[in-house]
């Protein structure tokens, strides 16, 4: 059975207690929003297309802000929007991987 979406983003926007390490620290929030904004944009939205959303602890927040695409289960760190337009262009649109953003 195919999956509903092509491809489905997931954005850790946890907050850790205690003063752990955690994705939020790095604003990813901000991150999300414009993913969903340039995803909607570009009109790649969608049933069939992509889905991106916001998701609790990811437990990879000592590599992050992370997110990762399904569903090829790709890791990406980032640091500001140019990041995100790169792999919404490159890895969402073109199939290509963002070799220097990937998170292993």
């Amino acid at each position: 059975m195919p999956s509903h979406f092509k491809h489905h983003v997931f954005f850790c926007l946890n907050q850790r207690d205690g003063g752990r390490q955690c994705c939020n620290d790095a604003g990813p929030t901000a991150a999300f929003e414009h993913a969903k904004v340039k995803v909607h944009g570009m009109g790649l939205s969608g049933a069939g297309k992509v889905r991106v959303n916001k998701a609790g602890c990811l437990d990879r927040c000592e590599q992050g802000p992370v997110l990762v695409v399904y569903p090829e289960a790709v890791w990406y760190t980032y640091v500001d929007n140019s990041d995100i337009d790169e792999i919404v262009e490159s890895h969402l649109v073109n199939g290509k991987i963002v070799e220097r953003l990937k998170v292993d």
